[in-house]
Order: C-alpha cells, then sequence, then structure tokens
C-alpha cells in the first residue's frame, strides 16, 4: 500500500483510540511513544496523501483532532484484512517454532 510501517500505526493509533479521547497530536504521540515533532511529519506525509484530515475540535478549539478519512479507513482496512490473511498462513508455524524453543 505504500506505507511506511510508522504511518500505518499511526492509523491503528487513531483507529484504535478509546471512546471519548480524542485523536490529538500530543496524544498520538504517547501512544506511540515517539516526539510531538515526529507525529506532526507523519500526519503532514499522510494528510499529503489523503488519508487523514486535520479538524478543530469542537470542546476546545486550541486543540486539532486528527482523522482518518474515507480512503485512510480503506487503505487500513485492505491491510488488516491482509496481516490476518499471513497469520493465518504462518500461525500454526510460528507457534512450532516457539514449542520447540520452549522445549514442548
Amino acid at each position: 500500500m505504500g506505507l511506511e510501517p510508522q504511518q500505518h500505526q499511526l492509523l491503528l493509533a487513531i483507529k484504535g483510540l478509546p471512546q471519548g479521547i480524542e485523536p490529538t497530536v500530543g496524544e498520538l504521540a504517547a501512544r506511540l511513544q515517539t516526539r510531538h515533532h515526529s507525529v506532526v511529519e507523519l500526519i503532514d506525509r499522510l494528510e499529503g496523501r489523503q488519508l487523514l484530515s486535520r479538524r478543530r475540535s469542537e470542546r476546545d478549539r486550541r486543540q486539532v483532532r486528527i482523522e482518518l478519512t474515507p480512503e485512510g479507513e480503506r487503505i487500513l482496512e485492505a491491510l488488516s484484512v491482509q496481516h490476518r490473511a499471513e497469520l493465518e498462513t504462518a500461525g500454526p508455524a510460528l507457534l512450532d517454532a516457539l514449542r520447540t524453543l520452549l522445549g514442548r
């Protein structure tokens, strides 16, 4: 899909926020355990690809909310389906390898 791993993680972080938690730069930086300016850079790139949008918070007009666009939702869903299929295929082999390592 042409995303860097950090960009994919940002999309997942936005989608996975619990209800009531606003997707602000600060919140996303904390969840990704990275610096504010790094998240801003990721957002800029993804906004340029029209996968994210910025919108002023209705509760606090000083804050900017980060939201997935319909295209961002579509790409995230496609990646999730692909990753799930990979895990279903590789999962049994990974379990066997872990069992071997653990001596079971």
